[in-house]
């Protein structure tokens, strides 16, 4: 009998789902993080899962994991010290950027660039130059190459080197050879070239992605290693760990290493995928989801049971060309603060978080400023008697406290200023999901709206009510659906290649061959790790833009599909996506700009996990009465157990329903039936289906 582990690092805490591979059946552990170390807070949660399911550690014969190490490393600036080679002549492709100042027409007076991630002082120029068509302008100096090579190792301790040259998207000989010579000078670090990282047209972008490839690539590696060396001590040296990339796919544990510029976006990308499974089974294709964890809460749109893919992957204040699924972040989560500044008596709310450590006051771990739990708290959303993973005890008193530092500063009542707390909150996060529905070009009102994470399901019916995006679901074990997403994923990779062509100038079978080629080179990497060639699913894509144009949409197909279509398909799903967007579309002028292929291994379904108990009653799910705070007045609820609840059970609101990862709040005038997959699907009462 083995098991597989799903593993989720939040900011505050740290998920765990484990999956029996042969039944189904599955455990769930939450554990606080270790933002000292994550690694700390990920063994511990596995220590924590298998004393509690009685399970050995050595069952376990597969860990996928979700990690923030990338991220955070980018966003604290605490990653490598980077060495940069550029072609002659280009040594300030960073500082010249795209000349871009945030802000508005006199945004340049006040901003402030942040320190490059590979700094000048540290760029060389090597005498090489490639031509556009690929063709060898100028061969590489690799004697004076050489020479500025141990120039710079004298200059500072470089923790990592990037070389990238202008046009190896087309042709990388130059880069490859000058990594093999900066390899016999800097013997001990790590050297990422553009042509392996992102082979594709832009110099800047391609430099900057490979520059942050070599910024993150020495902590990943470093965690990545201690984490393996940890789980084979504890697990035995069968177990095969991989890291989710941030597109939602696998990786193996040395590919994430190598290419950690994939996961900066590693972690929102479970909690897409856990909610797609539970919608999906549920007959629900067009959703919005939302992550709400401790820290900040994450948004999607997901279209046909697919999640939308970005080309590019944005934290902080760096861009870079990696593929990331459409996730919005947005700083509110259960552990934002609220202030209320001395100027203007105005409350806010966030970005600031208490995080892990002190955390909410109402943990009683040393926090003593108001945070978003503590106003649920206060408002009895989360009764003071429901424990957060399972373990951590709530002080109600300490919540109260906390709450009427920020009433008293206002001159309000400390209910009033709890709700008004949690509805800014809720404003913020209603923001981040209309960036991913109306700004483009979709009505939140045409899809459900999945809520997960720590605190996403006691805030899921009043987004609900600000989207008017009904049925609101909560799947099963919502505060560990990151974890679950990362355990039901699968292994993927792609390969692309810049391929500037007008469609009407296509070679359909020259394309047709150059997707052979980078279907072959996408598929090597997950052939080594151990998959039949017969058990991989292939999508290839076209980024294509009008001719002019400074952006590109990505059509997806299959082979199939352009075996029987041809070109013309891509014509016709630009001008589909280009009027959902623009409300317009142009008769001619359609370019090809970059042409890829993704590859995949067969998502196999595991068998159902937990059977649910068709004759529950609602009075066997209840643990006690209780008063909820909404809409300026107490009403009276019930707290239920939901590991009780059964499909076709109705739950009317008012009430707060209990489990050990999460709870979730049915506000007053809706209610909620449980579904044959085990979602609690929220509706307004004159929509709801009331059953007993």
């Amino acid at each position: 009998m083995s098991y597989r582990l799903g593993v989720d690092v939040g900011g505050t805490f740290t998920d765990l789902l484990l999956i029996n591979e042969s039944n189904g059946e599955t455990h769930t552990a939450k554990v606080p993080s270790t933002p000292e170390d994550s690694s700390i807070g990920v063994l511990n949660g596995i220590a924590r899962i298998c004393d509690e399911s009685g399970i050995d550690p050595k069952q376990i014969s597969r860990v996928m994991h979700g990690t923030t190490v990338a991220t955070n490393a980018v966003l604290t600036g605490k990653g490598a010290k980077v060495g940069l080679v550029t072609t002659k002549g280009y040594k300030h492709v960073l500082q010249v950027a795209r000349s871009f100042c945030p802000g508005g027409l006199g945004g340049w007076v006040s901003y402030i660039p942040k320190p490059l991630l590979a700094p000048l002082e540290l760029t060389i120029e090597a005498s090489e130059r490639m031509g556009a068509d690929g063709s060898t302008v100028t061969k590489l100096d690799e004697k004076s190459f050489r020479e500025d090579l141990v120039k710079l190792k004298t200059r500072g301790k470089i923790e990592a080197l990037t070389i990238c040259f202008i046009n190896s998207y087309v042709n990388g000989a130059h880069e490859q050879r000058a990594k093999a010579v900066a390899a016999e000078v800097f013997t001990d670090i790590p050297i990422s070239i553009s042509s392996d990282i992102v082979p594709e047209m832009q110099e800047y972008e391609r430099t900057e992605t490979t520059v942050v490839n070599s910024y993150v690539r020495p902590e990943v590696a470093r965690y990545v290693d201690n984490l393996q060396a940890s789980l084979h001590a504890t697990m035995g040296k069968d177990l095969h760990l991989s890291i989710l990339r941030s597109d939602g796919g696998l990786a193996s544990a040395k590919a994430a290493a190598d290419n950690p510029v994939n996961l900066l976006m590693s972690g929102p990308a479970g909690g897409v995928a856990g909610a797609i499974h539970f919608a999906s089974a549920a007959g629900y294709e067009n959703i919005l989801t939302f992550d709400m964890g401790g820290t900040s809460t994450d948004v999607a749109l997901i279209q046909n049971g697919k999640a939308r893919i970005r080309r590019e992957t944005r934290v902080g204040d760096v861009t870079v060309r990696a593929p990331s699924v459409d996730v919005r972040t947005v700083g509110a989560g259960g552990g934002s603060l609220a202030f209320v500044p001395e100027l203007t008596k105005a409350l806010r709310v966030g970005p600031e978080s208490a995080g892990a450590n002190p955390g909410p006051a109402t943990y009683m771990k040393g926090g003593t400023k108001a945070t978003v739990c503590d106003a649920n708290v206060v408002l009895g959303y989360l009764p003071s008697d429901v424990q957060l993973g399972g373990k951590m005890a709530i002080n109600k008193d300490a919540a109260v406290k906390a709450v009427k530092l920020v009433a008293d500063a206002m001159g309000i009542a400390v209910e009033e200023a709890a709700e008004g707390i949690v509805r800014i909150a809720n404003e913020a996060m209603f923001g981040a999901l209309r960036l991913v529905s109306v700004e483009q070009g979709y009505d939140p009102r045409d899809f459900a709206l999945v809520g997960f994470g720590g605190a996403g399901p006691l805030h899921a019916n009043a987004l609900g009510i600000l989207t008017g995006a009904w049925p609101t679901i909560i799947p099963p074990s919502p505060g560990v659906l990151c974890a679950y997403g990362d355990a039901t994923t699968v292994v993927k990779d792609e390969a692309s290649k810049t391929f500037v062509t007008l469609i009407k100038n296509t070679n359909e079978v020259a394309l047709a061959e150059l997707y052979k080629e980078l279907t072959e080179k996408a598929s090597t990497a997950i052939i080594e790790d151990g998959i039949d060639k017969d058990e991989l699913e292939v999508t290839l894509q076209a980024d294509v833009r009008y001719t002019g144009q400074a952006f590109q949409l990505s059509i997806e197909f299959t082979q199939s599909d352009f075996e029987s279509l041809g070109v013309d398909l891509l014509i016709n799903r630009f001008d589909e996506q280009h009027k959902q967007l623009f409300t317009f579309a142009l008769d001619d002028g359609h370019e090809i700009v970059m042409v890829r292929s993704i590859v995949s291994a067969t998502n196999t379904a595991l068998p159902e996990g937990k059977k649910y108990n068709s004759n529950s009653r609602l009075a066997d799910c209840k643990i006690a009465d209780t008063q909820i705070y909404h809409a300026g007045q107490y009403h009276n609820a019930v707290i239920y157990d939901r590991a009780n609840m059964g499909p076709k059970l109705a739950i009317p609101g008012p009430c707060v329903i209990s489990e050990m990862d999460s709870t979730t709040v049915i506000l007053p005038g809706y209610a909620a039936t449980v579904d044959e997959v085990g979602n609690l699907v929220i509706n307004p009462v004159a929509n709801a289906t009331q059953k007993k």
